[in-house]
């Protein structure tokens, strides 16, 4: 059910402050908002469980919304990983990093021998697949007791995961706390203010509500780091490797021709998975926010 009212001012997570907020449509029974100070787009919704959403059904093609098949594409996967980790080891290389919603632990694994690594992961299968290959991770969300556990971190990453977060600010002044001097945070996540966001609209690739609660600008990210005492290291819109495998599936949600597990349950997709082809349509942005040094 549509809502028919939205409130026309909200707290803004990057402005740190109540800002006028935009109405620019519904999607998917959401109201989709936009801070007309930052640039910062929301989805208003109720009664979104993240931790029954992001189930083993996310990972293999069970969700229009989520990934074709997550394991089956871990050479792919790993290799897109590795690409990350040498670019993160531009800006730290070695100490401790947790990686926030790890789930099956290929980066990780691609870390390992750089880092000393612990994850986070919300999805007690991918959890658990992790942690049969000897990871650290924990299952559940970050918080405080969590990240107490896991050790006070130099490298935290988070790859497509805050625009899922229910509070953008509170997890990132968390991290900023526990982070290391001189520590690091990096993170993915789609470009709100990229020409593929403005001309697609409702139909945007990442438009995803209610998986998708926040969508960002560089305004605005820069807007977040700032209120935390983060400095922005940098910010591109790099290529990708992707699975063959996903691209079918997403181009199957979005044309509204690709079946539930349409891409899973074809006689082709264990190679489509292994399959990876560099995409980059500049509406996804790779983020280092850096911590000051100690005085």
């Amino acid at each position: 059910m549509l809502q028919k009212t939205v409130p026309d001012a909200l707290a803004c997570p990057a402005c740190g402050r109540i800002t006028p907020q935009r109405l620019l449509f519904h999607k998917h029974g959401c109201a989709i908002l936009r801070c007309a100070d930052c640039g910062l787009g929301r989805t208003e919704t109720a009664g979104f469980d993240p931790a029954a959403y992001y189930s083993e059904d996310y990972f293999s093609g069970g969700h229009a919304d989520g990934y074709a098949d997550y394991r089956g594409a871990e050479p792919v996967l790993r290799r897109e990983f590795a690409r990350t980790v040498e670019f993160i080891r531009r800006f730290r290389d070695g100490g401790r990093l947790i990686e926030v919603g790890c789930a099956y632990g290929f980066f990780l694994a691609e870390a390992r021998p750089h880092f000393s690594v612990a994850g986070i992961e919300i999805a007690e299968d991918a959890a658990a697949f992790a942690r049969s290959r000897g990871l650290d991770v924990v299952t559940g969300v970050i918080e405080p007791a969590t990240l107490d556990r896991l050790g006070r971190p130099d490298v935290v990453v988070m790859l497509d995961v805050i625009e899922h977060l229910p509070d953008p600010h509170e997890t990132l002044a968390l991290i900023a706390d526990r982070l290391a001097p001189g520590g690091i945070v990096v993170l993915t996540t789609g470009d709100f203010g990229s020409l593929a966001a403005r001309l697609g609209g409702r139909g945007w690739r990442l438009m995803t509500p209610p998986q998708h609660l926040w969508f960002f600008t560089t305004e605005s990210m820069r807007r977040l780091a700032g209120t935390l005492g983060l400095g922005v290291a940098a910010i591109d819109h790099p290529w990708k490797l992707v699975p063959v495998s996903l691209i079918v599936h997403q181009l199957g949600r979005m044309t509204g021709l690709g079946g539930r597990r349409a891409a899973t349950d074809s006689s082709a997709a264990p190679a489509a998975s292994r399959l990876g082809v560099p995409v980059n349509l500049f509406d996804a942005m790779r983020v280092v926010l850096r911590k000051p040094e100690a005085p």
